[in-house]
């Protein structure tokens, strides 16, 4: 029986036990990981590998946006126009929305591939 997803379940994933979510899944992980990686067949092997790194490479992706946060004004108003220097602080918030929405995301699949099955919420 296929379950729903639980909140923050990636939109671009099945539910854990539909048919094929697993690939849906890998193919979701390997995004978000350097485009290199794809090179290891042990990825596509252990999938659960695959979703550690792909939590690691998204922490430190959310790491740097903050950093780029805390200094962007003051590292860029050399360089760039004040509105334009405000336009990249806008990105860089959404890149962190985005990367804070990835991150719950991996977390929930490393999860499925371990087992882990959790009902959605009404």
């Amino acid at each position: 029986m296929t379950r729903g997803a639980p909140p923050g379940w990636p939109a671009e994933v099945p539910p854990p036990d539909a048919p094929g979510w697993e690939r849906r899944a890998s193919g979701w992980l390997f995004d978000l990981c350097p485009a290199d990686l794809r090179a290891y067949e042990v990825l596509r092997r252990h999938p659960a590998a695959l979703a550690y790194l792909a939590s690691g490479q998204v922490s430190a992706a959310l790491a740097a946006v903050q950093v780029s946060l805390s200094n962007a004004r003051a590292e860029l108003r050399e360089a760039l126009p004040p509105a334009a220097v405000s336009e990249v602080v806008v990105a860089l918030q959404a890149e962190r929305v985005r990367l804070e929405g990835a991150a719950r995301g991996v977390a929930l699949v490393r999860e499925a591939f371990e087992g882990v099955r959790r009902a959605p919420r009404l």
